[in-house]
């Protein structure tokens, strides 16, 4: 090949690209049409739907996402997730972690959570508010005594059918 077809061949590809300089009138005119474009496909709030929905109908998609995290590998987020149940407020969901550094680590994730809850539900208007209590710490029991009085908390009538048939702890 001859070196002047080629370097035709360059300036009619350059010519064709409307390469523009970033420091023109047109560059300004141009980003401005592409703003409004992009402005065009944006959905305003008015129009995004806000369809009712209970609990239940919250907790059942709150789980279907946590497990779509598990099988994704992402183990911690879906963690965090199922440590407390959430709590259904209107349309904010509120979710309560043990300490600040889990609330941090469900905050890196929570766009992707607060996406799909509102899609699934079908309201734009969901919001999720993360509370911190470091208070609430879970308990294990060990111990027989330990499993018992657990036990005993959540069914007093073990206590008496201990003494009724004289049962060791």
């Amino acid at each position: 090949m001859k070196p002047e077809p080629i370097i035709q061949h360059l300036k009619t590809e350059i010519g064709s690209k409307n390469m523009i300089s970033a420091l023109s009138l047109s560059s300004i005119k141009a980003k401005k049409e592409l703003e409004a474009k992009q402005m065009s496909h944006v959905r305003h709030h008015d129009t995004l739907p806000t369809e009712a929905f209970n609990e239940t109908d919250m907790r059942l998609v709150w789980d279907k996402f946590a497990q779509r995290l598990t099988k994704q590998n992402k183990r911690l987020m879906a963690t965090y997730m199922q440590m407390n149940d959430p709590i259904l407020n209107g349309s904010t969901i509120t979710l309560e972690l043990p300490n600040e550094s889990t609330k941090e680590e469900f905050l890196s994730g929570y766009n992707e959570l607060l996406g799909y809850l509102r899609g699934k539900l079908h309201n734009h208007d969901i919001t999720i508010q993360v509370i911190v209590n470091e208070v609430t710490e879970t308990k294990y029991a060990f111990t027989p005594i330990e499993k018992y009085e657990r036990l005993k908390g959540i069914n007093p009538s073990l206590e008496l059918l201990q003494r009724l048939f004289d049962l060791d702890v």
